[in-house]
């Protein structure tokens, strides 16, 4: 037997003696002596290094989400579901959404889905009401020309592309520094893209494009600034063509895009009077990938491709942050009705009137003290955010009613009990909103 074994049997031992001599009903002195070397042998013992002790973390990259915050994150949720289904959305179970698909036989136009996923992506975010925003558009099939006719070598095209993403955070000296500098670009070539890099506006600058000399010599630049005028076109049908601007700079280094890309920022209201907003960050982006499925196709056949993602978890911080600025109160459940009493030794009435409540599908709760003061009850509704409260007294079950009481305007009715549900029905029907 090793050392550790011989003292851990001695411990055992010990605390057997010490057990037995409590319930004997021994002395305290003797009891305290025994303790006294119980607590020796285990200070001789140590800590056991083979068990390891268990704790409880968050996983790397993952975070908890207080009631408060999920409320949040679900109402963002729904905003965007309830967007994509409008627009004939089907969900998979990754869960990932994507556009149903587009019958790709005959005169398949590619703009119009490019054009329907800016239109969902502009829907989500006015819905989303976390201000004013901007979509910025290019082409990549734009920005391989352009490079091409700047002189920039097909080696540097991707990494050049890097640079010029980097446009919107940093100045255009700083791009240049980069290009030239550390990745040895000539620096007239550099130039030449700064002179284009530098333009956005609307489909006039596509239309100026496509009459530069060098630029509309290009077939790739071409093909891509043709089909940009045509996207213009489909954006203003769709009423949005005033959210979108055509950004040169904007380059999304994913080498599987095709064609169209795009990126949505919020806009932050200058400080003073003629200054141009300033941007705060992305909160969506997609593009054209036609490429990508061709690429686990064992015929690498061709499909045509858009997609968009949207920055959930910035979102979710520019909501926290403006509800906390409003100092707004955040609904944490969906309940309609607190199901309350007037008096004691009622608890057995509100349980059975709760439970009516939830098989007519009625979303209701009730405080779990046998005897809660309704003081209590009411104030529990107003920080909870619960509209209606149904009151159990002695009289109202002689009388087979309930009150009814709004907690906003504080107005009570007695309702027949049978009565009860289609009221609450017709209540929260006229109030869809939960927080």
């Amino acid at each position: 037997m090793t050392e550790r074994a011989t003292l851990e049997e001695l411990v055992r031992l010990q605390g057997e003696r010490v057990r037995g001599l409590k319930q004997q009903k021994a002395s305290a002195e003797q009891i305290e002596e025994e303790v006294s070397k119980l607590l020796k042998l285990k200070a001789q013992l140590g800590p056991d290094e083979s068990k390891q002790k268990f704790v409880l973390k968050t996983p790397k990259g993952t975070r908890d989400y207080s009631p408060r915050q999920m409320a949040v994150r679900e109402k963002v949720f729904d905003v965007i579901i309830r967007c994509f289904k409008r627009h004939g959305a089907e969900v998979i179970d990754t869960p990932v959404f994507e556009l149903k698909d587009f019958d790709i036989a005959g005169q398949f136009d590619p703009m119009i889905p490019d054009a329907e996923c800016l239109k969902i992506m502009c829907e989500i975010l006015s819905s989303l009401q976390i201000g004013d925003f901007l979509v910025k558009v290019n082409d990549r099939r734009i920005l391989d020309g352009m490079f091409a006719i700047c002189g920039v070598p097909d080696s540097k095209f991707r990494t050049i592309c890097s640079s010029v993403d980097k446009l919107d955070k940093v100045s255009w000296d700083e791009v240049k520094n980069e290009m030239v500098g550390e990745k040895g670009l000539a620096p007239k070539v550099a130039d030449r893209i700064g002179d284009y890099i530098q333009q956005h506006g609307g489909v006039s600058l596509v239309e100026q494009l496509l009459q530069d000399p060098k630029l509309s010599q290009n077939k790739q630049a071409l093909e891509g600034l043709r089909d940009l005028k045509l996207l213009f076109e489909y954006l203003t049908l769709f009423g949005i063509d005033d959210k979108i601007s055509f950004d040169l700079s904007l380059a999304r280094g994913l080498d599987y895009y095709t064609g169209v890309i795009y990126e949505a920022v919020l806009l932050q209201t200058p400080a003073q009077a003629g200054e141009e907003p300033l941007g705060v960050g992305s909160v969506a982006a997609g593009g054209r990938y036609d490429g990508l499925v061709g690429m686990f196709d064992p015929k690498g056949r061709k499909v045509p491709c858009v997609g968009l993602s949207i920055g959930v978890e910035r979102i979710f911080s520019i909501v926290e942050q403006r509800l906390e600025a409003l100092e707004e109160k955040v609904r944490t459940t969906e309940t309609q009705v607190l199901v309350a009493s007037a008096q004691k030794k009622l608890l057995e009435e509100r349980l059975k009137l709760v439970s009516e409540l939830w098989d007519a599908g009625i979303k209701a709760e009730l405080i779990y003290k046998k005897n809660p003061k309704l003081l209590n009850q009411l104030q529990y509704c107003e920080e909870a955010g619960i509209p209606l409260v149904a009151i159990i007294g002695e009289q109202e079950l002689k009388d087979g009613v309930i009150k009814l009481r709004s907690v906003a305007s504080r107005e009570e009715v007695d309702v027949r009990r049978e009565d009860l549900v289609e009221e609450i029905k017709r209540r929260t029907s006229q109030s869809l909103c939960i927080c």
